[in-house]
């Protein structure tokens, strides 16, 4: 164990105004989204009061983050303690004309990644009324069949199971299935503001 370290008192009060600054919201506002009263929040950003457990866990959920985030400041690097389990088939659905999506981690707020499989329906370029594109990037992986991936500044390319493509997202990109049965693949996009699944 080092010696010498110099550890600072936790500051939850000076983490719950910071949040609630960087979203520009008024102690009114802050008190709706987490179900506490303006006063009660104006004592926990004093330091005036010590808040029982079930008041942190109202706290993180209308602040939009996870328990762990107020336990550490915003200069440290450290883990942010999130996790979220998808079980087989327990993802959130979201179909379309062209994919049959499922959306994994669904319950996290503010996620740096979103992960989703996809049922590939289509089987032409026709199919779509336009290319699809996002900011960011995304990363592709044919879980199974076969898919041929076209986008905006390159042939067209077949993808197997077990193939992957990295790719930015502004590019005009789409997919259509080439097997028998529809492909399935998993997508892995950063989150935007523009993305649309």
């Amino acid at each position: 164990m080092k010696t010498g370290a110099i550890f600072q008192p936790l500051k939850l009060g000076e983490k719950v105004r910071q949040i609630r600054l960087q979203h520009k919201w008024t102690l009114d506002e802050a008190g709706k989204r987490t179900g506490l009263a303006k006063s009660t929040l104006s004592k926990i950003e004093n330091e005036q009061v010590s808040p029982s457990f079930d008041v942190v866990q109202k706290l993180a959920a209308g602040l939009g983050i996870d328990v762990p985030q107020l336990f550490v400041s915003s200069a440290e690097s450290l883990v942010s303690g999130r996790r979220s389990m998808t079980t087989k088939g327990q993802g959130k659905p979201h179909p379309t004309g062209t994919y049959e999506h499922e959306l994994l981690a669904s319950e996290l707020s503010n996620k740096k990644m979103v992960p989703f499989k996809s049922m590939v329906h289509a089987r032409s370029f026709d199919d779509f009324n336009d290319w699809v594109r996002h900011s960011g990037e995304e990363f592709l992986l044919v879980l199974s069949g076969a898919i041929v991936f076209f986008s905006e500044f390159y042939e067209p390319v077949k993808l197997q199971q077990g193939d992957s493509i990295y790719y930015d997202a502004g590019m005009g990109h789409v997919c259509v299935s080439e097997s028998i049965e529809d492909a399935q693949i998993l997508w892995v996009c950063t989150a935007s503001d523009d993305l649309t699944i």
